[in-house]
C-alpha cells in the first residue's frame, strides 16, 4: 500500500475500504507493541545496572535506591491522570507526547553527571511512562472492536511486552558491562522513532465527545496526591522502616487525601472516575487480578535478581543469561493466551495461568538450595514463566475487553495502578524479608509468599462469572 492509500484511512477520514483499516489498525499495533516492549524493557534492564551506577556516580546505597523508587512513585502517580488525558485529547495525541517524554528523559538519565541529575531524569521518565501506558491501552480499546480482535491485539501486545522483559535481562547484563549508560540510551532511538512514525501515520483526530469532556483538576489534583503519598508510604516504609516520620508523615497525608479524593468522587459532577468505569464487573475483577498478578509472578524477577547475585554469586550476566528462559516463557505464555480466548473464557485462562505460575513458584521454592540450574532451578523456571505470560494477558483482556472506547485509557490505567500499587507493597514486604540475612531461608519465605499471591489469583479467577458486562453509560450520558 502506498502513503498516500494508507494517509486515507486515518481517523477522520470517512468511507476507508475495509483494507486501508486493516493496515491503520497494523501500524497501531506494531507502535504501541514497540513503546510496550520499552516500557517492559526499562522495568528489568534497570536492575542489573545499580551496582555499576552506584560505583561510577559515588551514590550511596540509600540514594541508588531512588534510582527505581523515583521512576515508580511518578509512574504510579499519574498513571489515572494520564488515562483521562488520554481520553479526553485523544490516545494517538497523548501517545506522541509521551514517548517523546520517555526518550529525552531516557536521554538525560544516560548524560548524568551526578546522582541527582540522574534521579531526576528518572523521575521524568516514570511520568512520560505514566502517560505512556494508558495511551497505548487507549489506542488499543479504540482501534479494535471489542472482542476477539481486541482480545488478539491484547496478545500480541502482551508478548511483545513480555519479548522487552526477556530483551531487559540480557541486555541488561550485556550492556552494564560496557557502561551502565547504555541501558537507559537504549531507549532514546526507538522512542522517537515511534514518536515520528506516529505523528506521520495514527492522525491526532478527537472524536466531538471527548473534546466536550473537562477534565476534572480538582479531583485529578487528590487523585494524582493520592497515590503518590501511597507509593512514598510504601517506598519509605521498605527504605527507611515503618514508624519512621517520613513513612508515617507519608501514611497521614495518604489518609487525608483519600478521604478527600473519596468525598469529592461522591459528590462532584465532574469526577476521576466515571461511575461506569466503577460500576463495572470487568474492570474491577481485572484490577483484582492485576495486583495478585504483581504480587505473585509480576515480582518474581526482583526475587530471583537478588538470589542470582548475592546468595549464588551470578555476575550480571551470567544473571541475565539466567532468565533468558523465564522471560521466553513469558512470551511464549501470552502468544498462546491470545490464541486460546478464542476458544475458552478469559477467565478459565486466568485460572490457568496462576496455577501454573504456583506450580512453578512451588518448584523454586522446593529446589532453592539445589546447585545445579538446569536441573533445580529451570523447571521452575519454565512453568512460572509461562503461567506469568497467561495471567497477564488474560488479566487485560478480562480489564479492557468490554469498555467502552471512550474510557479505555482510564480503565487501563485503573489496571496498571493497581498492578504497580500491588508491586510496590510487595516490593516493600520482601525487602523486610531479605534485608535481615539474604541467606536462603529468607528466599524460601519470599517465595512462599508470592506462591500464596498466586493460589489467591486462582481463587478470584473461579469465582469469576462469565457473564460479558453490557457497557453502562457515564455520568454524562455517554457509554
Amino acid at each position: 500500500m502506498s502513503i498516500r492509500g494508507l494517509s486515507r484511512a486515518l481517523p477522520g477520514r470517512s468511507g476507508a475500504p475495509a483494507a486501508d483499516v486493516r493496515a491503520r489498525q497494523a501500524v497501531a499495533l506494531v507502535l504501541v507493541s514497540m513503546a510496550q516492549f520499552l516500557i517492559a524493557l526499562d522495568y528489568s534492564i534497570v536492575y542489573l545496572a545499580l551496582p555499576g551506577i552506584a560505583a561510577s556516580l559515588r551514590i550511596v546505597p540509600a540514594l541508588v535506591q531512588w534510582v527505581v523508587s523515583a521512576y515508580a512513585v511518578l509512574f504510579a502517580g499519574f498513571l489515572i491522570v494520564g488515562g483521562r488525558l488520554a481520553d479526553r485529547f485523544g490516545p494517538a495525541r497523548m501517545f506522541i507526547i509521551a514517548i517523546s517524554l520517555f526518550g529525552i528523559a531516557s536521554g538525560a538519565g544516560a548524560a548524568a553527571g551526578n546522582g541527582a541529575v540522574l534521579v531526576s531524569a528518572r523521575g521524568v521518565q516514570g511520568l512520560g511512562a505514566a502517560l505512556l501506558q494508558p495511551a497505548v491501552l487507549g489506542l488499543i480499546g479504540t482501534r479494535f472492536p471489542a472482542g476477539p480482535a481486541r482480545s488478539r491485539a491484547l496478545a500480541v501486545w502482551a508478548a511483545v511486552g513480555a519479548a522487552g522483559l526477556a530483551a531487559g535481562a540480557l541486555l541488561g547484563g550485556l550492556l552494564t558491562t560496557v557502561s551502565w549508560r547504555l541501558t537507559l540510551l537504549v531507549n532514546v532511538p526507538p522512542a522517537l522513532l515511534c514518536a515520528l512514525a506516529a505523528a506521520a501515520w495514527l492522525g491526532t483526530a478527537v472524536p466531538a465527545v471527548a473534546r466536550a469532556r473537562r477534565i476534572p483538576l480538582l479531583a485529578a489534583a487528590l487523585g494524582t496526591g493520592t497515590v503518590l503519598a501511597l507509593a512514598l508510604f510504601l517506598t519509605f516504609g521498605g527504605d527507611q522502616g515503618w514508624t519512621a516520620p517520613a513513612t508515617l508523615a507519608c501514611l497521614l497525608l495518604a489518609a487525608a487525601l483519600t478521604g478527600c479524593f473519596l468525598r469529592n468522587e461522591a459528590a462532584s459532577a465532574n469526577v476521576l472516575i466515571e461511575p461506569a468505569l466503577r460500576r463495572d464487573g470487568s474492570v474491577r475483577a481485572g484490577a483484582a487480578a492485576a495486583a495478585l498478578y504483581m504480587a505473585s509472578g509480576g515480582s518474581e524477577f526482583y526475587v530471583l535478581t537478588l538470589l542470582l547475585q548475592t546468595v549464588k554469586h551470578y555476575s550480571p550476566l551470567h544473571a541475565g543469561l539466567a532468565f533468558l528462559p523465564l522471560a521466553a516463557m513469558v512470551t511464549a505464555g501470552s502468544t498462546a493466551t491470545g490464541r486460546a480466548v478464542r476458544r475458552i473464557r478469559p477467565a478459565t485462562a486466568l485460572t490457568t495461568g496462576f496455577l501454573i505460575t504456583l506450580a512453578g513458584l512451588t518448584w523454586l521454592c522446593v529446589a532453592l538450595r539445589g546447585n545445579a540450574y538446569l536441573a533445580d532451578m529451570l523447571p521452575g523456571l519454565v512453568l512460572s514463566g509461562f503461567g506469568h505470560g497467561v495471567t497477564y494477558t488474560a488479566t487485560f483482556i478480562i480489564g479492557s475487553r468490554d469498555v467502552p472506547a471512550i474510557h479505555q485509557g482510564t480503565a487501563g490505567a485503573l489496571l496498571t495502578t493497581a498492578q504497580y500499587l500491588s508491586g510496590a507493597l510487595t516490593l516493600a514486604v520482601l525487602t523486610l524479608m531479605l534485608a535481615p540475612s539474604r541467606s536462603y531461608p529468607g528466599f524460601t519465605s519470599a517465595l512462599i509468599l508470592l506462591a500464596a499471591a498466586a493460589g489467591a489469583g486462582a481463587l478470584l479467577a473461579i469465582g469469576r462469572k462469565p457473564d460479558r458486562q453490557a457497557p453502562v453509560p457515564s455520568r454524562d450520558g455517554q457509554a
